[in-house]
């Protein structure tokens, strides 16, 4: 996803002298093509990202699109203040970007898993937030962003993710992805919504459940604020489940997201979270090796569903 962001945003600050990227003192591998080709439109501000938000805030406020990159939880909880006061309040056109979502530097412990952020930064207000699934999802969301008018946060995985889409051509912010539809009428018709880079765990998942005696609907939530409010009522009114999946806390992520909207939308459906518990992740390894200890691997994902369906 991290190649495909870089990609995409140099394709984009080609055409547009106002974008900026600032890094706090990483991702020099992935990002030496953008400053190799746009060495004006690049800032490495030194391991200071309350610094980076702030000075980010600056420029965009002078007009500029200013993206600011690090890893795990470094560009969101560690200068949280700044994003809220300095770019949230005044709708600065700051794109705050996360690379290495959820458990994907397992191997250097908790205080680099990304585990909250989206909960957190989904509860300031005048800020979107992006989780896209895969990389032409990324594609799109980066694109996306750059449009979109004031501050926002795309968290994305590292790199390595399975391509699901063969191509996205009607993105929309707020808008969910059909990934598939239902694939039989049956009384256990179930909605599976996921959002971020847990989406080829479960499309391996969905894959075995199609071939029970259940309609499955699934759908990636690359936007999880705002969210596709239209679409999650649909569910609840056609579907007796919506099970959430996120490489996330279940607290206050797409689960969170999706349980505010069905308590005022009255439709039938029971909601199942799949997430990470409310614990904080003690174990180290790999991401593969901490999705199964926490739930989030295939065939955790289909005991789950299997066990709350009584299959």
């Amino acid at each position: 996803m991290r190649d495909t962001f870089v990609k995409t945003l140099i394709e984009a600050a080609r055409k547009n002298r106002n974008i900026e990227l600032l890094t706090g003192d990483l991702g020099f591998g992935v990002l030496k093509p953008y400053w190799e080709a746009l060495p004006d439109q690049f800032t490495n501000v030194g391991i200071a990202e309350q610094n980076m938000t702030t000075v980010a805030a600056g420029m965009a406020l002078e007009g500029k699109i200013v993206f600011t990159y690090s890893i795990g939880n470094f560009p969101t909880l560690r200068c949280l203040e700044q994003i809220r006061n300095d770019c949230a309040y005044h709708h600065a056109n700051v794109k705050i970007v996360c690379i290495g979502g959820g458990f994907v530097y397992g191997p250097l412990g908790m205080s680099h898993q990304a585990t909250e952020d989206i909960a957190v930064m989904r509860a300031l207000p005048d800020v979107a937030v992006f989780c896209p699934g895969d990389l032409m999802e990324a594609e799109a969301v980066t694109k996306a962003i750059i449009a979109y008018q004031g501050t926002c946060y795309l968290r994305l995985g590292r790199g390595g993710e399975k391509q699901i889409h063969e191509k996205i051509s009607d993105f929309s912010i707020g808008r969910a992805i059909t990934i598939k539809k239902p694939n039989r009428e049956s009384n256990g018709r179930i909605a599976i919504f996921s959002t971020g880079a847990i989406l080829d765990e479960v499309c391996l998942a969905v894959e075995v459940l199609q071939k029970e005696a259940l309609s499955v609907e699934q759908y990636s939530f690359p936007t999880v604020k705002p969210i596709d409010k239209e679409l999650i009522k649909e569910c609840t009114k056609r579907c007796t489940h919506i099970f959430t999946i996120e490489e996330h806390s279940i607290i206050g992520g797409l689960g969170g997201a999706v349980a505010e909207v069905m308590a005022e939308s009255g439709g039938m459906a029971k909601l199942v979270r799949i997430g990470i518990p409310d614990v904080y992740c003690s174990k180290v390894g790999s991401q593969r090796y901490l999705r199964e200890q926490y739930g989030l691997d295939k065939n955790k994902i289909i005991s789950k569903i299997y066990k709350t369906m009584k299959i």
